[in-house]
């Protein structure tokens, strides 16, 4: 027979270190103030849904009244042609048609920034901030890549308030209409949003 403990000092010295782990994490689970698991009922919140919002998207960077306007930039940023290392600060209107003059939906708000030397690729980081109809007051948060010179860029809906709460989907870009003198854009915008 092995050296060691005889068998029932070992089985009782396993049964009160058990015992020991157990009480430790039991009072570990009741001192736990920092977060809880909630069911979603408890927050009110009902079956998931599927939504799609189409909207234009306003980038005004020239003129008089410009809607979003250079915050930051390198002193190489010059030397690349895709502006790489420009931040913008936008506050750019969100119509229901292309034209300018259509009914305001809402406004895209936050900083996009040129990150790529090769071609023209901003990291946006927007949210859209809805003013009209049922989801006035609510909010889409974007948060990804858009090469702007691409057909069709998907970038992801990372979040959301008011209605939009535990938002998740894509927003896929379209360029309707660029000015290359002025750099002004009209961009149409589909997104597709699961929230409750």
């Amino acid at each position: 027979m092995p050296k060691g403990f005889p068998k029932p000092l070992s089985f009782n010295f396993l049964f009160i270190c058990t015992l020991l782990l157990f009480s430790i994490n039991l009072a570990s689970a009741k001192s736990n103030v920092f977060s809880n698991v909630l069911s979603p009922k408890r927050l009110g919140l009902k079956r998931e849904k599927l939504s799609h919002l189409h909207f234009y998207f306003h980038d005004i960077v020239s003129g008089r009244n410009p809607t979003a306007i250079l915050v930051a930039s390198a002193a190489m940023t010059n030397k690349f042609k895709t502006g790489f290392g420009a931040v913008l600060m936008a506050d750019d209107p969100l119509t229901e048609a292309p034209e300018r003059t259509s009914k305001l939906v809402g406004k895209a708000q936050g900083i996009y920034a040129s990150a790529a030397q090769d071609q023209v690729g901003f990291l946006m980081v927007m949210n859209f901030a809805f003013m009209e109809g049922k989801y006035n007051g609510s909010s889409l948060s974007l948060l990804g890549r858009n090469t702007v010179l691409s057909t069709v860029r998907e970038m992801p809906i990372v979040g959301g308030s008011g209605l939009f709460r535990f938002a998740r989907g894509y927003a896929q870009a379209k360029t309707h209409t660029l000015d290359l003198k002025t750099r002004n854009a009209v961009v149409e915008y589909n997104v597709y949003v699961f929230h409750y």
